[in-house]
């Protein structure tokens, strides 16, 4: 049987570019949700909150490669090249036709639809760059990847909204145990904007309270009152086993269970039926029991949404397995969400502590019946977490990961 690992990883959160910046930052119960006051020019908009990430390294890559590369990618790159440094793979040693690259975002960078918009608008051509329709592909961030690391394998690009990054760590584990590639770089990155903001605004999902920005991300609570978005992403690397241990590669985690499905009945109305699946199904890809399962990170981002996600936990789990969210940290990142809460999950579970999901002050009754993790976090030792995540159009993703012992074999 093929095992998968994950041999290096690395994330940009709003709440720090590290594991150790996050770790405190979860610990002190710091949210990265700010108030927008720039947004307050845009007619008609009525959500100024946002989570972005806090770095001035982006613009640090080679020239060559940043003429095609927007934040997006940027974000993907910063990520990826750190991942491959903690990994200690040698891409100059690689036969890179043998590395494969599976990644997402929700679309590239909103920065040039303008551009584009005034052909339909105002039967203009102006301001489309040579570069344009590259930055704004939604395959953007894994093509650029490809360009700055030389990768010639299979690409798999996930453009699934914020099941994106769930399904790119799903189809990169997949690519590995079907004998495609031993290698690939996986996971998924959003640049923030407010045309995305305004999506959500536009049918009342969005948070529009602006007193306590820090407090207006809820999950799960009895006064969740929308969503807020976020930035940001995460890059892994996963190896197939035997080939990660030949080379003596760190082995942070390993990727055992992998589902996904769709509702096939709502755009935008999540079906407890499909969730309960995607959960039972990876399960079964992993081979283990609802008992065995030490944390779930849900993905509940503070919107009506949630009571049906908890309501499909409940009939797996039951109330015996911790559950949080991390958006009440680190807002909603769209595409680059499932990436992000299986970075922050994993570092978790390998540091034996749990946060919590900020803000919950007083659970809501239809998200009741969960064993919520207690404001101070949780101290557990446990073997497996799951991830999931869950998107417009009724995609559904759930990830297990198992934590990896020194000595194993």
């Amino acid at each position: 049987m093929t095992r998968v690992v994950v041999t290096g990883m690395s994330a940009l959160t709003p709440i720090g570019n590290d594991w150790p910046q996050a770790h405190d930052s979860l610990n002190r119960g710091d949210s990265g949700v700010v108030l927008m006051d720039e947004w307050r020019s845009i007619d008609g908009l009525g959500c100024f909150l946002a989570a972005p990430v806090k770095t001035d390294s982006l613009s640090r890559l080679p020239r060559k490669v940043l003429r095609t590369m927007s934040r997006v990618s940027c974000i993907a790159a910063e990520t990826a090249q750190k991942a491959i440094e903690e990994s200690r793979l040698a891409l100059s040693g690689v036969d890179m036709e043998n590395v494969g690259i599976a990644y997402g975002s929700s679309f590239g960078s909103a920065e040039q639809l303008p551009a584009f918009a005034r052909v339909a608008s105002e039967n203009k051509v102006r301001g489309i760059s040579p570069t344009a329709y590259v930055q704004l592909m939604s395959h953007t961030a894994s093509i650029n990847l490809s360009l700055l690391l030389g990768i010639k394998g299979r690409l798999y690009p996930t453009s699934s909204a914020c099941a994106s990054g769930g399904q790119a760590i799903g189809y990169a584990y997949e690519a590995i145990c079907q004998g495609v590639h031993p290698v690939m770089i996986a996971g998924s990155a959003e640049e923030l904007s407010p045309m995305q903001v305004a999506v959500f605004d536009s049918f009342y999902a969005a948070c529009r309270s602006t007193e306590s920005p820090a407090q207006a991300a809820k999950p799960f609570a009895h006064d969740r009152n929308g969503l807020v978005v976020g930035e940001g992403g995460a890059t892994f690397v996963l190896e197939e086993l035997s080939y990660a241990q030949q080379r003596g590669a760190p082995i942070l985690a390993e990727v055992v269970g992998f589902a996904t499905n769709l509702d096939g009945s709502h755009v935008t109305r999540q079906d407890v039926t499909m969730m309960k699946r995607v959960m039972e199904r990876a399960l079964d890809s992993a081979g283990i029991k609802p008992w065995q399962v030490g944390y779930i990170n849900a993905h509940a981002a503070g919107t009506q949404s949630d009571g049906v996600e908890a309501e499909a936990i409940r009939q797996v789990f039951g109330d015996h397995v911790p559950v949080s969210s991390s958006k009440g940290h680190i807002g909603h990142a769209l595409g680059g969400c499932g990436s992000l809460e299986a970075w922050l999950s994993i570092n978790m579970m390998n540091q034996e502590w749990f946060a919590p999901t900020l803000n919950l002050n007083h659970v809501a009754e239809d998200c009741s019946g969960l064993a919520h993790i207690e404001p101070k976090g949780l101290y557990k030792s446990c073997d497996y977490i799951m991830s999931n995540n869950y998107a417009f159009g009724g995609v559904n993703v759930s990830l297990i990961f198992k934590r990896w012992y020194e000595g194993e074999s």
